[in-house]
């Protein structure tokens, strides 16, 4: 049973920045995201404070965020990475089986990969996240390497918008058309 103890999980800096992010395409009425809270069942609580100081998970999570951009049914995953190889690990096949049934029910699935060493952020339509996924399967590593993938998902913060994944999830779209 995996435990959480307070230390050890805090706001991430890519989390902060998609819910400012979501916000700001809330109040332009651009998009309705929320994040999804991962359920917990807390152990013990600081009678002082009333914080939870540690817990457990209840159930595996989803994804992180769900919602609707422009009548579009949307769900993803924020994922951080230290250095330019992600593992593939940090996706886990409960979070890669919801992704893939929310595709099949027609809607939208990607992650939002931050690499921190370079301040860059990356748009991972489901299709290319599925190709990573079948190449382990073949028998490859189970990582990716930063310069593998299309420059022209990678994303721009742009008028209030600190990771304006509209403008990925725009270009998956027409993509998706051709």
């Amino acid at each position: 049973m995996a435990t959480w103890n307070s230390r050890g999980l805090r706001g991430s800096t890519l989390e902060d920045m998609i819910n400012y992010t979501n916000e700001y395409y809330r109040d332009k009425k651009l998009a309705l995201v929320q994040k999804i809270p991962t359920p917990i069942k807390p152990l013990k609580i600081d009678k002082d404070s009333s914080q939870i100081t540690l817990a457990y998970f209840e159930k595996d999570s989803t994804v992180d965020y769900i919602g609707t951009v422009q009548g579009i049914p949307v769900c993803f995953d924020a994922k951080e990475c230290a250095t330019d190889t992600f593992s593939m690990q940090n996706i886990h096949e409960h979070q890669y089986k919801f992704m893939s049934d929310f595709e099949e029910q027609n809607g939208i699935s990607f992650l939002i990969i931050y690499f921190k060493e370079r301040n860059s952020f990356y748009y991972m339509r489901f299709k290319e996240l599925k190709e990573y996924v079948d190449r382990i399967n073949e028998g490859h590593a189970k990582v990716f390497k930063y310069n593998e993938l299309e420059t022209k998902y990678f994303l721009k913060g742009k008028n209030g918008a600190l990771v304006h994944y509209l403008e990925g999830l725009q270009l998956d779209l027409s993509e998706r058309d051709e």
